[in-house]
């Protein structure tokens, strides 16, 4: 039986978010979930009702359907901050959020139908798009395939990693058709013929409760055009934001211990420059966008420094963050998510060849 989140009997905020106060009282809630929420998800912990009462989800979505449609620095600056306190919850944010974008470039009577109780809270989703972007595939056939017949369609295959399948209540999709092309479609997760697999164990975040998602003709409720598969406004750039949050995390362990030992201030000093630098380069993208070649370059710098952060912080203290269920053992294993999530093949190659020099 799925749970029910506790966000569909919160009120959501209407004035504009997020503010200072907004993101920092938010962040304290989630910091005091982060725990509970590393092993059972933000959807059962707690934390999704919280961002929708805070304002955040509604602020995802644009005002003629719900929302108050926060700018997008502004949206930055809050997955920095959540990913802070709560990587987890900060995942599990970003894959709703590319869920709502792109039921944003839907029809006008699928937006109305799903964007509302979205920027409430009532109903929850997540996204399954990675088999879009790999070549996996079974028998010859695209991993997860469309099959049309007349204005109807049937779904079979596979969406490999799927976020928080089995703690929400639809996924936004996209399958190869027979044509070469692709077709999105938003799929409930109670649908007949859709198995969801026990959430992987993972290296790290296996609180994000991650699985497989297997189609056998299953029938989605809603198709969404071509059009609306252009992704987040701001390129790509959450995943950056989400580092930036977890190095913030890690170089507060670094302040932390330099209170004790004075020859770690320096350092301490140094990792934050480099943070607040990193964070000036992405905030100034969501401000005026960014090419493909610098978003890269961007996300490549944000995934060296999360990892060299951390490692740092692990450093620091020694033996005792090297024993399991110390933060700064669980900080070294999800910096290390970030070299395999959604990392394009330059951003791989960039963080390689840095490994490689000498």
């Amino acid at each position: 039986m799925r749970p029910t989140d506790a966000a569909a009997s919160q009120p959501v905020k209407t004035p504009s978010f997020p503010t200072v106060s907004d993101v920092d009282r938010l962040a304290g809630s989630l910091a005091d979930l982060a725990v509970r929420t590393s092993v059972e998800g933000p959807w059962r912990s707690g934390a999704f009702a919280a961002l929708a009462q805070s304002g955040l989800l509604a602020a995802f979505i644009p005002a003629e359907q719900g929302g108050t449609a926060a700018t997008e620095p502004g949206l930055v600056a809050a997955l920095v901050a959540i990913a802070e306190q709560c990587l987890t919850t900060a995942l599990a944010l970003t894959q709703w959020a590319a869920a709502v974008r792109i039921i944003a470039g839907g029809s006008a009577d699928v937006r109305q139908e799903l964007l509302p109780p979205l920027a409430r809270g009532d109903t929850l989703t997540t996204v399954g798009i990675s088999q879009l972007t790999t070549s996996r595939r079974h028998l010859g056939r695209p991993a997860l395939a469309a099959t049309r017949n007349g204005d109807a369609w049937r779904l079979d295959g596979v969406c490999p990693w799927v976020t928080g399948a089995d703690s929400t209540q639809t996924i936004v999709t996209g399958a190869a058709t027979d044509d070469g092309g692709q077709a999105f479609f938003v799929v409930p997760t109670d649908a007949p013929g859709l198995a969801i697999d026990p959430p992987l164990e993972m290296l790290g975040l296996t609180g994000s409760r991650t699985s497989a998602v297997h189609f056998t003709a299953v029938k989605p409720t809603h198709i969404l055009p071509p059009a609306a598969t252009s992704g987040p406004r701001t390129g790509g750039l959450s995943t950056t934001a989400l580092a930036v949050g977890a190095a913030r995390a890690s170089a507060r362990v670094l302040h932390r211990e330099a209170a004790a030992r004075p020859p770690l201030i320096v350092i301490a000093g140094d990792f934050t420059t480099e943070i607040a630098a990193l964070e000036s380069r992405l905030l100034a993208a969501a401000c005026g966008g960014i090419d493909p070649g610098d978003r890269d370059r961007l996300r490549a710098d944000a995934n060296g420094l999360v990892v060299r952060v951390a490692q740092a912080a692990l450093t620091a203290t020694k033996g005792a963050g090297f024993v399991r269920g110390h933060p700064v053992e669980r900080l070294v294993r999800e910096s290390l998510f970030f070299l395999v999530w959604s990392c394009p093949q330059a951003v791989t190659d960039a963080f390689l060849c840095d490994l490689t020099a000498g």
